[in-house]
């Protein structure tokens, strides 16, 4: 075969490989996943960590709560890392760590029209 033949059929031997650029391609996909992800996933946690924190920083006597556990009752009072809570029926006294509150329900007085 002649040199005309060799470039007809396999295009210049200097010139790059169709396809070879496409670093960038397969780059791009993961590229915007990253963000996706975060947007997805990471920054709604971080919303519901800082509520939390922040309802668990705003308890106080009175309210009633709703442990991870399922138990429920009011707060009698708050110590640094636990509380001591009053569960019906029987007023039974039991002491939880704070980290265990999964809801607080605030006690207000009903206002009279």
């Amino acid at each position: 075969m002649n040199g005309l033949a060799v470039i007809a059929l396999f295009g210049p031997l200097s010139a790059a490989a169709p396809g070879a650029g496409g670093g960038l391609g397969m780059l791009l996909p993961i590229l915007l996943f990253i963000p996706l992800l975060y947007f997805m996933m990471i920054r709604p946690q971080q919303k519901r960590q800082k509520q939390w924190q922040q309802m668990l920083a705003n308890i106080k006597t009175g309210d009633r709560v709703t442990t991870a556990g399922g138990i429920r009752g009011v707060i009698l009072s708050i110590k640094d890392d636990a509380i001591v809570i009053r569960v019906a029926p029987d007023n039974l006294k039991m002491e939880v760590v704070k980290s265990a509150i999964a809801s607080v329900t605030t006690q207000d007085e009903p206002k009279a029209s």
